[in-house]
């Protein structure tokens, strides 16, 4: 296995247990490693500090353990046995109304450049480094030991999440069985789920404690879900007690979609319309003052540091609309998936647009990610989801 020596002082991040160490902080190298090899890494004393997997880029190594240790069969067990015991205390799994959850959530579970979600018998397994690429096969075996009978589908899904220069001509595909029944249950209700070929792992699984919320909001309001998706908000709406919601997405298919959730809950119940538009021009199209609890959730806007101020001036636009538009008394749920983008920055674009038009508004609640998307407190940057919940007067 290759060694890999810190340069003086670089060490300090990972001594406070930080798991990434940047190419920058590379003294020199014993060995020549391939993209997606076990490295381990020692201080310029000379010292062992961490063992992970090398990647080309920015991000050089990618932490596994900090301790000596073999990344074996027993290792990926034990690490995947500790993220299912966390998702048990959480309740999110082993719940006859919840099958849906987060599995491992990258670094915020000391398994950086992996993701796993779970929709009943089926987990769709991401690779977003070449290295958790590389065993693939391994951890779907250690994740059918944890997991039993219970797990009949392994399907892995990693086409768009590892870098395109490893050129690893990688395809989704099933690792373990292949049943095409793509229905799971969140919260008691009942979701299509596009793991083929939809964004992410087929679901915004991040959202669920959200979409709670908002049902709790829904009673006798006109909800206007925009970037609706598979039309998780719409569904809770309606479960609330909605009088009409409409979903607006700029695909078709996402459309197709939300309609095909809304009937396997609602069959047959006509408050529901979607349309396939672009949401910005279907804001500035729409009658002021059509609806009384609008939702905000779009594709993250900056995905690096070079496109923050134009994701901020995004932000604000959209926002702007909203409240120029939302009836007097109405709720916004506004939201943020940008890493790059921090709460403050956020709050602020949102701030601008309130002042902007001028209403008066007051924050309810601020949300974040759920449970089963924990935050390493090692790494701060896993905290990506940000969301205002905003009383207008």
């Amino acid at each position: 296995m290759t060694k890999i020596f810190l340069k003086r002082g670089k060490d300090e991040s990972l001594r406070r247990f930080h798991p990434w160490i940047f190419s920058g902080a590379i003294h020199h190298f014993e060995g020549k490693p391939a993209e997606g090899d076990l490295v381990r890494v020692f201080t310029a004393e000379g010292v062992f500090i961490a063992v992970g997997h090398w990647q080309i880029g920015s991000i050089a190594v990618r932490v596994l353990s900090f301790d000596d240790e073999p990344i074996d069969d027993a290792f990926w067990q034990h690490r995947l046995q500790v993220a299912l015991d966390a998702r048990r205390s959480m309740g999110v799994a082993d719940n006859p109304q919840n099958d849906t959850f987060r599995l491992v959530h990258g670094e915020g579970d000391n398994l950086p450049g992996l993701v796993i979600d779970v929709y009943g018998p089926t987990a769709v397994l991401q690779a977003h480094s070449v290295g958790m690429h590389l065993v693939r096969q391994q951890i779907a075996d250690a994740l059918k030991a944890v997991m039993g009978p219970r797990l009949q589908n392994i399907f892995y899904k990693s086409e768009t999440t590892l870098p395109f220069k490893a050129d690893l001509g990688q395809e989704n595909g099933f690792l373990l069985g292949g049943d095409g029944n793509d229905i799971a249950t969140e919260n008691g209700l009942k979701f299509h789920i596009d793991w083929l070929r939809g964004q992410k792992t087929g679901f915004f699984v991040d959202q669920r404690d959200n979409r709670s919320l908002l049902e709790h909001y829904s009673r006798g309001r006109d909800v206007l879900n925009m970037f609706c998706y598979t039309g998780g908000f719409s569904v809770y709406a309606m479960r609330g007690g909605a009088r009409l919601v409409h979903s607006v997405d700029s695909s078709a298919k996402a459309v197709e979609l939300v309609n095909a959730n809304v009937e396997l809950n609602f069959p047959g119940d006509t408050r529901h319309q979607a349309f396939a538009e672009d949401a910005f021009r279907y804001l500035q199209q729409m009658e002021e003052g059509a609806y009384d609890l609008i939702i905000l959730d779009p594709p993250a806007f900056a995905k690096h540091k070079d496109a923050l101020h134009n994701a901020l001036k995004g932000y604000t636009r959209l926002n702007l609309r909203a409240f120029e538009n939302i009836r007097p008394g109405g709720i916004l749920f506004t939201f943020s998936c940008s890493q790059a983008v921090n709460k403050d920055q956020f709050r602020m674009a949102v701030f601008t647009a309130a002042a902007q038009s001028g209403r008066r508004v007051r924050i309810l609640h601020q949300l974040h990610q759920p449970a089963d998307h924990p935050i390493n407190i090692y790494h701060p940057e896993g905290e990506y989801l940000k969301g205002l919940v905003l009383y207008v007067e």
